[in-house]
């Protein structure tokens, strides 16, 4: 049985300064999801193509037009149209059912491919960076002794004992026996986690030669010679039953600022009238339409301007108000330092956007890491929680009026900003796998 490291991790041991850049290597990145969980490798890639190694990206044809743009190597490990058939369904967001449809659609299909990438592609000099469902990369590790490091955006990922997050199904008050919160680990990974994923896991071990698997998210799910949390440490602070090559950078913060401008008519928007409120779901939501609704309608009441940002207009009313426009994209980069407020689903970039650009959030949280977000910008004083069913017009307005209305909030929400101020997450990061070997 495969369990994680029990130590306590040493943060002044963390060195991301002294590595040797004179050897180019060849990475090879791992992204499986949505345009959320792309962006960071992507940002991450272009980095490390500017520290002087080759890079490319292996992920779904759907964002080859993107990585191929801005100038890195690019594999297509499923199609496009595979990806955008995920998006129709609802159980996607669902807040029980979401986490087995990622491990059934997502992770476990991929094992097989991204084992089988690596085999074919794999030459002496080349690292093996994954993010956290491209659990095939570990297998590669285990039976080809492939350098990789695993990459995880969200602190969800990284399980602990001592300090849980919040996660659905999760009860984990500070008063309860840890052996309690050990338990239920242990009923999730027994019960749902082993006979959805361990099949194809330990089959593709099996036929390797490699003994099988258990729990394989209580501690498999981290590579043994590097695992980076791309978010900072006073967002998550390391916890002492992390696996002990756990390592943080801070937020990537990427998000197509580089090919992707305001516009023109997103410019004259702004320009026309007091800072508006921002509202997605998430680049992979097509069932909000009550969401786009309710903002619209709270902001029709109390007189805010809004701007609504979805790929899928389809979800949108069928007419918006002068005060409310819709665009496709927007880099958050650029736009959200002229907003009054961020509205979204408590997606990591997003979140991470919004505190980067000093702006309250209000968190529709409707399934995966999203509660754990919500609950961290809560206790930060920068955010609240609405969840789907109280998402509603009146409600919005409300939690809109209370934020934007409290200097307690406007002046956390500053000191956070402040935070990132001289931080250069991805040159860390970059730093980290240059000395993977």
């Amino acid at each position: 049985m495969i369990e994680a490291a029990q130590s306590s991790i040493d943060t002044s041991s963390i060195d991301t300064s002294s590595t040797d850049t004179s050897s180019p290597k060849h990475f090879l990145l791992f992204a499986i999801g949505s345009a959320g969980d792309v962006h960071p490798f992507v940002g991450l890639g272009q980095t490390l193509k500017r520290r002087g190694h080759q890079v490319t990206i292996a992920t779904c044809g759907y964002f080859r037009p993107l990585i191929e743009r801005v100038g890195l190597g690019f594999v297509e490990l499923f199609p496009a149209e595979e990806y955008l058939g995920l998006l129709g369904d609802p159980d996607l967001w669902h807040p029980t059912r979401g986490p087995k449809f990622v491990i059934q659609n997502a992770i476990t299909p991929n094992i097989r491919r991204v084992y089988s990438m690596i085999e074919r592609l794999y030459e002496p000099g080349m690292v093996v960076v994954a993010s956290s469902l491209a659990m095939g990369a570990r297998v590669a590790h285990d039976k080809l002794g492939v350098p990789t490091a695993t990459v995880h955006l969200q602190p969800i990922v990284l399980r602990s004992v001592a300090q849980p997050g919040k996660l659905m199904g999760l009860i984990a008050p500070p008063w309860l026996p840890r052996s309690l919160v050990r338990a239920q680990y242990w009923l999730a990974d027994v019960l749902v986690v082993d006979r959805l994923i361990g099949p194809e896991l330990n089959g593709l071990r099996g036929e390797l030669g490699l003994p099988p698997v258990r729990r394989s998210f209580d501690g498999y799910i981290h590579s043994p010679q590097l695992t980076i949390g791309l978010f900072p440490e006073w967002y998550a602070p390391y916890a002492p039953d992390w696996p002990s090559q756990t390592r943080l950078t801070g937020f990537p913060l990427y998000d197509e600022h580089d090919v992707a401008q305001l516009g023109d008519d997103v410019q004259k928007f702004l320009d026309a009238g007091p800072a508006p409120v921002v509202f997605t779901p998430g680049s992979a939501m097509t069932h909000a339409a009550p969401q786009f609704a309710a903002v619209v309608e709270a902001c029709r009441h109390s007189g805010r301007r809004a701007i609504l940002l979805t790929r899928h207009p389809e979800q949108l009313p069928p007419s918006l108000p002068p005060e409310v426009r819709h665009f496709d994209y927007v880099p958050f980069s650029q736009l959200l330092p002229r907003c009054a407020a961020s509205i979204h689903h408590g997606g990591i970039g997003s979140v991470a956007q919004a505190l980067a650009a000093g702006v309250p959030q209000v968190i529709m949280c409707m399934s995966h890491d999203q509660f754990d977000n919500a609950e961290r910008l809560e206790r930060m004083g920068v955010g609240e929680a609405l969840p789907p069913k109280k998402f509603q017009a009146d409600r919005l307005a409300a939690t809109l009026d209370r934020l934007l209305g409290s200097p307690k909030v406007k002046t956390a929400c500053r000191e956070i900003e402040s935070r990132f101020a001289g931080t250069k997450p991805l040159e860390d990061t970059a730093r980290l796998l240059e000395g993977i070997h």
